[in-house]
């Protein structure tokens, strides 16, 4: 397992944290890497690399006291020793990936250039291209065609008498799908940034401006001329439009066509595992939020028989991912059928993980798993452990996005606090909460009207408490289906907390009712 990184010096040293992601097979690499050079392994790079093997934390003062580096030196050193992972990394062949081994041709093709050797250059060229083609790699097909030409310009092969031709309509075809992907791609980019910071529309201002961005730069194509580079953008800009219009129907259609592109191509899955397997979450977030448990079990069932078969490639990245999607998706099935308790199992899983990964995690990931774990700690009426959770994100330093789970989280805290009896500090957190989502301007009518009812209680007497839950829940009923209210109901669903007061049962008991009623 990997060390964690807790200090701020450490969390910035580049090089302790490329060391320590590294496996033991690729550490047996670098060792078997240095030692071909004769002096190689009594050079202080790699006296350096194992002493910072051996510390648990980042240690300067350690380093300069073992006398192998003066400190004017250290950062010169530690530069070059992070220079040589590198390479060792780039010689594994676990790390052969296609664009690696394009590279690679186009780097030997340039050597035989350089040398003078024209058609020895052009033979790998032309290999390189082809991959690059095969694997959807446009943007390094156009600098292989390009070099092409310019190869062409100085040496006349007169192998082909239209060869001049081919390669300028090659380019300029290659170039038109290029400009079409960027601006995909740039669009798709752009409202995942919006969402991230934003989160969903709040109102028809917000939503006229989503459509306008979205629509004034959603370049022109002919699908039949799209191939599956284009296709799989063009998908992913509609998903994240859907998702930021809350119109969870597209986002569902368009998560689906992404996935089909995948089954169609199957041999992309090896080329793009990122991609295969962040729609397969979106897919399965999308089904989550209809609440479509039947498709999602399938879909669900499906990815673990992918994970369990690798059909995805296995890297730190690719299993960083497994992580995030597989586990919080099995969270969101606990959800479904409200079964928390058989879920609490994971919770220990999961900060083991997150503990191995947080080199690798970024701060926005780790809170979102804690949300969920919270709410899962909800479901079971385990109140202070969900507390405990919530107060994570709530104290937050670094957390600059998803201002919608900072708010939903204060939310959450609030009714945790009461269900656990914990009301001396509710006077404070309520005015806390307000004047959080005020600043925030992320003030819901959903989240004003629960609020401001959840304070009333304070005054109510003990026998009238029912009816008045029956009222709360009357009022916040008519938001379940408002096209911009209803997102509160996405982050936690206070409908079946209600239902659950009303009727004195534990929510779990609520949904797992609900949960039947619509599956049997």
């Amino acid at each position: 397992m990997r060390n964690t990184i807790t200090s701020t010096n450490l969390q910035n040293d580049t090089l302790f944290i490329l060391i320590k992601s590294l496996s033991k097979s690729e550490k047996r690499q670098f060792n078997l890497y240095i030692g071909r050079l004769e002096g190689n392994v009594d050079a202080k790079f790699f006296a350096l690399f194992k002493l910072l093997e051996k510390q648990k934390n980042y240690d300067e003062k350690a380093i300069i006291k073992s006398g192998i580096v003066s400190k004017q030196q250290l950062s010169n050193l530690k530069a070059h020793l992070y220079k040589q992972i590198l390479t060792s990394l780039r010689l594994n062949p676990s790390h052969k990936n296609i664009r690696i081994q394009i590279r690679e041709q186009l780097d030997f093709a340039t050597v035989l250039y350089q040398k003078g050797l024209y058609k020895q250059s052009l033979k790998l060229l032309e290999k390189a291209k082809n991959m690059a083609l095969e694997s959807e790699e446009k943007n390094m097909a156009y600098e292989i065609v390009e070099f092409e030409k310019l190869i062409e310009s100085q040496y006349i092969t007169r192998s082909i008498n239209t060869r001049a031709d081919q390669l300028t309509i090659q380019a300029k075809e290659l170039s038109q799908q290029n400009v079409i992907t960027s601006k995909l791609s740039n669009l798709s980019l752009q409202l995942y940034g919006i969402l991230l910071k934003k989160g969903y529309v709040r109102n028809d201002q917000e939503l006229k401006m989503v459509n306008d961005y979205f629509n004034a730069r959603i370049p022109k194509y002919d699908f039949k001329l799209l191939g599956f580079r284009e296709k799989l953008w063009l998908y992913k800009a509609n998903l994240w439009h859907s998702f930021l219009t809350q119109d969870f129907l597209q986002s569902y259609k368009y998560a689906q066509k992404w996935i089909n592109l995948f089954k169609c191509h199957p041999k992309k899955i090896n080329v793009h595992p990122v991609f295969f397997l962040k729609g397969v979450n979106y897919l399965l977030e999308s089904l989550f939020f209809i609440n479509h448990y039947q498709k999602f079990e399938e879909e669900f069932l499906l990815f673990e028989q992918q994970i369990h078969e690798q059909v995805i490639p296995k890297n730190s990245n690719t299993e960083i991912l497994i992580f995030q999607y597989y586990y919080a998706n099995l969270l969101h099935k606990h959800y479904m059928q409200g079964s928390f308790e058989e879920g609490e199992y994971l919770v220990a899983i999961i900060e083991e993980k997150i503990d191995s990964y947080r080199n690798l995690l970024d701060n926005h990931h780790i809170v979102v798993m804690y949300y969920k774990i919270a709410c899962l700690y909800f479901g079971m009426g385990k109140n202070k452990e969900c507390i405990g959770y919530l107060n994570k994100i709530i104290k937050s330093k670094n957390l600059h996005v998803a201002e919608d789970l900072q708010c939903f989280a204060r939310v959450l805290s609030l009714i945790a606090h009461y269900e656990s009896g914990l009301d001396y500090h509710l006077e404070v957190q309520f005015k806390d909460t307000y004047r959080f989502l005020l600043k925030m301007e992320n003030l819901q009518e959903v989240q004003k009207e629960f609020i401001s009812s959840i304070k009333a209680l304070g005054d109510v007497y003990p026998h009238q408490i029912k009816n008045e839950f029956r009222k709360i829940y009357d009022r916040l009923k008519v938001f379940e289906h408002h096209p911009y209210e209803k997102r509160a109901f996405l982050y936690l669903d206070i409908l079946s907390w209600l239902e659950s007061k009303i009727q004195n049962k534990p929510v779990a008991k609520i949904i797992q009712e609900k949960f039947l009623l619509m599956n049997s």
